[in-house]
C-alpha cells in the first residue's frame, strides 16, 4: 500500500511504515516555543525533574508575541526564558529579532523531511518546506525536551489540487483564504492536508509559507506544500506521494480565474470574493506577522503604494517578519517607500495579531489584515471588525480608506 508525503516522514522517524491512524513513537528533529508557551514549558520540564535538555542544538525559544515587554509581568517572564536558554545553552531569539516561524525558516532550524514539534499553533508553517510540524502544548513540549521524542497519531490526508496560473493581484493568501473558505474552519480537524498542483509549483517559498501557515484554520494537525519547483540554498531530497496512497478526500481547483479574496468578521473561513465586499470602510490596515510580514509581502505593498499617500482616515502600520526582513526592505528602499505613504513600522513580532500590544484598534473600527484569524477579540478588541486578505490587498485598501481590488489598481483602473 502507498504512503502518502506525511506517511512517509513519520516512517523515516519511527523507523517502520507507518499508516494512517496508527500510533508511533517518532524521533524530534527541532522543537520551539515562543513567550506565550515557553514559561508554562520551562516550568513543566522542571517539575518532570530535567535537569538538561535531550540536545541544546534542537532547542528554539523565541520572544516575539508580546515584545518588547509591554508590561511587569511579561517583562519577568522573558527574563525567565533568557535564563533557562543561558543555563541549557539553547538558541534564544530576543524581543526584536523576529518572529518564531520566520526565524526557525530563515535560519535553517527546519529543512525538508524533518519532523519539528513547536508550542505554538501555526508551527504546521514548515510544511511549506516539505517538514511534518504540528503545534503541541507546553506539557508536551516539556516531555519532548527530557526525552527528544513523542507520540504521534499519524493524520488522514486531505489533497489540494491547484491548477491554472494566478491573475496580477492574487497570491497565495488569496488562494489559501478559498480553501479556508471551501473547508471551513473545522473541515481538516486532526487531518494533514497536502497541496499540490501547477499552480503550487510556481510558487515561491514566502508564498508557500503563507498556504501552509493556515492550514491550522482549517483545524489540520499538518500542511504539506509539494515541494516540487521549491528552491532552496542547498540540495534535498523531493518527498512525493506514491500513486496509490489512500487519501481521506482530495479537492481540484482550477484557480486561474481566481478573485481576491477577504475574509469577513468573524471568522476565518467566512470568505468572500472581493468583489462582494468592496467599498467597506476601514480605520486600520496591518501589514505583517507569520503569514503574511515577509519580504516579498513588503514589495507587494510597496508596487501599490509608491509615491502615494495612504488615506487620511487610515492608520497602516508594518511589522516584518523578522529583522532581517526589515533590514533587506531598507536597503532596497522599501521601507522609505512604505513610510513616505504614511505607514509606521513596529518592531518585528506578534503583537498586533494577538492583540498583546501595539495597533490595538478602536470599538467599531474596520481593520483589514495579513494576519491569519479574525476570531472575536483576536486584534485586542471584541467590539472591532477584522477582514483578513492578501497584503495587495491591504495596501490597496488602505489607499482608499476602503476595501478596494488590488488587481484594478494595478491595472490603472482605480484613479
Amino acid at each position: 500500500m502507498g504512503q502518502t508525503m506525511i506517511e512517509k516522514i513519520i516512517s523515516s522517524h519511527a523507523g517502520k511504515d507507518i499508516f494512517q491512524n496508527e500510533i508511533a513513537i517518532v524521533d524530534v528533529d527541532m522543537v520551539m516555543a515562543s513567550d506565550t508557551t515557553a514559561p508554562l514549558t520551562i516550568k513543566s520540564f522542571e517539575e518532570m525533574g530535567g535537569i538538561n535538555v535531550w540536545d541544546r542544538s534542537k532547542v528554539v525559544f523565541v520572544i516575539d508575541h508580546a515584545a518588547p515587554a509591554p508590561n511587569e509581568r511579561i517583562a519577568n517572564l522573558h527574563s525567565l526564558m533568557r535564563d533557562f536558554a543561558k543555563k541549557q545553552s539553547i538558541i534564544l531569539y530576543d524581543a526584536g529579532d523576529g518572529i518564531c516561524h520566520q526565524l526557525m525558516v530563515e535560519n535553517q532550524h527546519v529543512k525538508p523531511g524533518q519532523l519539528v514539534l513547536g508550542a505554538d499553533s501555526h508551527t504546521c508553517t514548515y510544511g511549506a518546506l516539505g517538514a511534518f510540524a504540528t503545534g503541541v502544548g507546553s506539557t508536551d513540549l516539556a516531555a519532548v525536551l527530557l526525552t527528544g521524542k513523542t507520540w504521534i497519531k499519524v493524520p488522514e490526508t486531505i489533497k489540494i489540487q491547484l491548477n491554472g496560473t494566478l491573475q496580477p493581484g492574487v497570491s497565495a493568501k488569496d488562494l489559501i483564504l478559498f480553501i479556508v473558505g471551501h473547508l471551513g474552519i473545522d473541515g481538516a480537524t486532526y487531518k494533514a492536508i497536502e497541496f499540490t498542483g501547477e499552480a503550487i509549483k510556481e510558487l515561491s517559498l514566502d508564498s508557500r509559507l503563507t498556504i501552509a501557515n493556515m492550514a491550522i484554520e482549517m483545524g489540520a494537525k499538518a500542511g504539506f506544500v509539494d515541494t516540487d519547483g521549491l528552491k532552496l540554498s542547498y540540495d534535498f531530497e523531493h518527498i512525493k506521494a506514491d500513486e496509490d496512497a489512500i487519501y481521506d478526500s482530495v479537492h481540484v481547483f482550477d484557480v486561474s480565474q481566481l478573485e481576491p479574496q477577504v475574509a469577513i468578521p468573524h471568522s476565518p473561513d467566512n470568505v468572500k470574493p472581493i468583489s462582494e465586499v468592496e467599498g467597506v470602510s476601514i480605520n486600520q490596515a496591518f501589514l505583517g506577522s507569520c503569514t503574511n510580514g515577509r519580504l516579498e509581502d513588503l514589495h507587494e505593498a510597496a508596487k501599490i503604494l509608491k509615491g502615494k499617500k495612504i488615506h487620511p482616515n487610515v492608520r497602516m502600520i508594518i511589522a516584518a517578519a523578522s529583522m532581517d526582513v526589515h533590514i533587506k526592505a531598507v536597503q532596497d528602499g522599501t521601507a522609505e517607500i512604505l513610510m513616505r505613504s504614511g505607514a509606521t513600522f513596529l518592531p518585528s513580532g506578534c503583537g498586533p495579531c494577538v492583540g498583546t500590544h501595539l495597533g490595538v484598534p478602536g470599538n467599531e473600527e474596520g481593520i483589514i489584515s495579513s494576519t491569519n484569524r479574525n476570531f472575536r477579540g483576536r486584534m485586542g478588541n471584541r467590539n472591532s471588525n477584522v477582514y483578513l486578505a492578501s497584503p495587495a490587498t491591504v495596501a490597496a485598501s488602505a489607499l482608499y480608506g476602503k476595501i478596494t481590488n488590488p488587481k484594478l489598481l494595478l491595472e490603472g483602473a482605480v484613479k
